[in-house]
């Protein structure tokens, strides 16, 4: 039977194949007797391992098209994109993934795009599913981590939570496929299964993880460790490592307020064959103040017997599984669903760092890569660094000048730093190339209304919204150009429609505030729910941003005004 890594008195799991003491003294015993045969007629019959779907048939199965992988090469990481025909949303209470050539598939994620970007890009690939950058829009399900890899069995969430799958979108299937020698047929599956009625808890994912990592050649006992303190009280549900082959010991525990730890897992014999989800018999309760910390050992020595290296060469981090990595995953419910934003948003903060010192370190080892370029700007982007993501646009422009793509991501980045000029060279240059790009049509329209050109940057709105009606980005774009150029009814609209898409969405609640609030015939009930929005802005934003702050005083102003 597969193998159960966890050892014993470091958190109780669902499934446990861990065998008891009185089972191992039998094979001891047995051991001990010479390995003698017993009595063939005193054989119990043989076991009949389930096939096909192991938790029974699913009310969806979803199949990417079918995929020749190539003979040879490096390491491949393929998005392939599968139509979810379904007119309403569904909620997920169970998932079962497929591989269907588990050879080749070394693991996988998953995700959901509710805004048709995928597909496109899987239309500019003649071949089955596309490589580079996922779309934007692309996300795991809130609280959800998605993924497949060797040893992982099929999921079913807890009572009460599901996650959502909206009508009309795409699923997203990420292969890490790993060429045998011989061209292979590739063809993954996952089944859902779904839930009776809308889920009354929504999950938080809490991630540590350290991707400076660099192992010298021949050295034994290399320390790792990372770790997060948790703002709120919360419940741990699951939790899940991983590493690659050089990882030796993990281990994951919780320092607690009192100066007390809470064991929550131990693998003291890693094998990257053999991973797994692990789930609490009884969730972990962890009160606000505790501190969650990841300690992993690896060995890049001729000693470990998993080293893939020989003779042991230096490993860095990376996404092949000849680089190495460092990840621990805790699935959480916050005891206060008001608290679930701010948990979020503290994660986010806390990773982006090591998500950018990864593509980093990737890149110094790939400088061509394009997909690499593209992450790295991304993230430039969201710690406010938009200069940076400038630079690494630019660097992926270079490698491919024809790329509508490439074209608009220096554009957006440049509008982003503040260079509206510039910005419009670039996104008329991406339209040129694909006239039909969403982003770039509405991007241009807020450098046109920005110019005071509002007749025609209505015009590209509307392109941009009619080819991407599902998307918040441009819905929220449009929303503020509506506004500006005096149409508040519509800008409400825009705004109303970006928050349903995004709930939770500072940038948005702001605006529509802001809208909301400079409406000159505004009642006394608007401007208290302008209020509203724009403290939960306020509170959503990193570090209390000072425009939405901006707003949030205006909006009391206004509404005090109003009430005398």
């Amino acid at each position: 039977m597969p193998p159960w890594k966890p050892e014993p008195g470091y958190g109780e799991f669902d499934g446990s194949r861990r065998l008891t003491d009185a089972e191992i003294d039998v094979f001891r015993r047995w051991l001990a007797d010479g390995l003698r045969e017993g009595d063939r007629a005193d054989l119990p019959p043989a076991p009949e391992f389930p096939r096909g779907w192991e938790l029974g048939e699913p009310d969806l199965v979803l199949t990417m098209p079918a995929y020749a992988l190539r003979a040879g090469g490096p390491d491949m990481f393929r998005n392939f994109v599968v139509p979810v025909a379904s007119g309403q949303m569904r909620y997920v209470r169970a998932w079962e993934f497929h591989p269907g050539n588990a050879r080749v598939v070394h693991h996988a994620t998953l995700q959901i795009d509710a805004s048709g970007a995928s597909r496109r890009y899987d239309e500019q690939d003649k071949e089955s599913g596309y490589e580079g950058l996922i779309a934007p829009s692309a996300r795991a399900p809130d609280g959800f981590f998605l993924d497949w890899a060797p040893g992982h069995r099929p999921n079913v969430a807890p009572d009460g939570i599901a996650w959502s799958l909206p009508a009309s979108s795409d699923l997203v299937m990420m292969l890490h496929l790993r060429p045998s020698g011989k061209e292979e047929q590739v063809q993954a599956s996952i089944g859902l299964y779904f839930a009776k009625d809308t889920p009354t808890r929504i999950p938080t994912m809490l991630r540590l993880t350290k991707q400076d990592l660099d192992f010298p050649a021949n050295v034994q006992a290399q320390r790792v460790t990372d770790s997060f303190t948790l703002p709120t009280d919360v419940d741990l549900l699951t939790v899940q490592p991983h590493a690659h082959y050089l990882a030796h010991d993990l281990r994951g525990f919780a320092r607690l307020p009192d100066g007390s730890l809470q064991p929550l897992i131990h693998i003291a014999d890693w094998d990257f064959d053999w991973q797994d989800v692990y789930r609490f018999v009884t969730p972990v309760f962890l009160p606000a103040g505790s501190t969650l910390v990841m300690e992993y050992s690896y060995d890049n020595s001729a000693a470990n017997p998993r080293n893939p290296n020989t003779p042991p060469r230096r490993v860095t981090y990376g996404q092949q599984t000849s680089d190495e990595m460092a990840e621990l995953w805790f699935q959480a419910v916050p005891r206060d669903p008001r608290a679930r934003a701010t948990l979020n948003r503290r994660v986010y903060e806390k990773i982006l760092p090591a998500e950018i010192d990864g593509r980093r370190m990737m890149l110094a080892r790939d400088p061509q890569n394009v997909a690499l370029h593209d992450d790295l700007a991304l993230l430039y982007s969201d710690a406010n660094q938009p200069r940076a993501a400038v630079d690494e646009f630019k660097a992926s422009l270079a490698l491919r000048p024809a790329s509508s793509a490439a074209r608009y991501n220096v554009g957006a980045a440049l509008l982003a730093a503040g260079d509206r000029l510039a910005a419009r060279e670039y996104l008329e240059a991406a339209l040129l190339a694909d006239a039909n790009h969403a982003r770039a049509h509405s991007s241009l329209a807020v450098v046109l209304d920005a110019a005071g050109d509002h007749a025609t940057a209505r015009t590209h709105h509307a392109q941009a919204l009619r080819l991407e009606p599902g998307n918040a980005d441009i819905q929220l774009s449009a929303g503020v150009g509506f506004a500006m150029a005096g149409d508040r009814a519509q800008a409400v609209d825009h705004l109303v429609e970006a928050i349903r898409l995004q709930p939770d969405w500072p940038n948005a609640m702001a605006a529509l505030a802001s809208v909301m609030t400079d409406d000159p015939r505004a009642t006394v009930q608007s401007l208290r729910s302008a209020v509203a929005l724009a403290e939960r802005a306020v509170e959503l934003s990193a570090h209390g941003n000072p425009a939405f702050v901006e707003i949030l005083d205006a909006a009391r102003v206004a509404l005090e005004r109003a009430s005398r």
